[in-house]
């Protein structure tokens, strides 16, 4: 009975480490999969004091703020539209105006 519970523990014993094994290495290739976030969430592209352009790093959108025409340099900046970078490399480009911006136009 002696050299079979030996075998059989070395059965066991085997089994169980290529089990943890094969774990080991599945979790190992979930990690690498993830992307790092790393970096910063936003790039300031331009400033001049009456305008600023920011690129969201995060969803790939240019943001482009700017002070009223009658302001001055120092006031608050606003909102005056966006471009999604994801669309770079099509035909055209079509820029998101605010509805502020869109309102003095008219």
């Amino acid at each position: 009975m002696r050299p079979l519970f030996r075998n059989a523990s070395f059965i066991v014993l085997g089994a169980a480490l290529v089990l943890v094994t094969v774990f080991s290495m599945q979790a190992a290739d979930k990690r690498k999969a993830a992307p790092a976030k790393t970096g910063p969430n936003y790039t300031i592209v331009n400033t001049d004091g009456q305008h600023l352009i920011v690129v969201n790093n995060r969803n790939n959108t240019v943001y482009f703020y700017a002070i009223d025409p009658e302001a001055k340099i120092g006031d608050d900046l606003k909102l005056r539209g966006s471009v999604n970078l994801n669309d770079v490399g099509k035909d055209s480009l079509k820029p998101v105006t605010t509805k502020a911006f869109r309102g003095k136009d008219k």
